[in-house]
């Protein structure tokens, strides 16, 4: 089946399996790698991209669902060479260890922060809750959000 929709901006339009789940779309027919694959049934958060600003588990959302959709990918996310203020506060505030899970944690908290300039650290701690990450105990992910929340101007993806 024919699949059409913008990924980070870019037009993309391919004949795709109607099986083809969104995350194997994204890393094998377009090539962006940064979306990971972790576990199949929607429980780690690795494979979140943004559909329309709104984070989504695309190991669990089909190719076709996102048809005719703005897709953000982590590598959407950087604008001409200028990082987002949720990737520099990653980088800053030491947001990763092995980084298979930043990539969600990242469009989670750039969906967050697009809704809620302003988080709390609890509003924080419950958008992300539906990822895993089991290298840092979470305290530098929170700390990198708010880094974003109080230095950088939201980037518009995905809106």
């Amino acid at each position: 089946m024919q699949v059409n929709m913008n990924i980070n901006g870019e037009a993309v339009s391919e004949d795709v399996e109607a099986r083809t789940l969104l995350v194997h779309f994204i890393r094998d027919d377009v090539g962006l790698t940064g979306t990971h694959w972790g576990c199949d049934t929607s429980n780690c958060g690795t494979c979140v991209v943004l559909i329309d600003g709104e984070p989504v588990k695309s190991c669990t959302t089909l190719a076709a669902m996102a048809s005719g959709h703005d897709i953000t990918t982590v590598e959407g996310l950087e604008v001409d060479n200028v990082l987002d203020p949720v990737q520099e506060g990653f980088m800053q505030c030491h947001g990763l260890q092995c980084g298979f899970c930043t990539p969600g944690m990242m469009l989670t908290a750039r969906a967050l922060l697009n809704n809620n300039p302003n988080p709390s650290e609890e509003v924080i701690r419950e958008a992300i809750s539906g990822q895993i990450c089991r290298c840092t105990g979470y305290s530098t992910i929170v700390r990198s959000i708010q880094w974003a929340a109080e230095h950088g101007t939201p980037v518009s993806v995905g809106n």
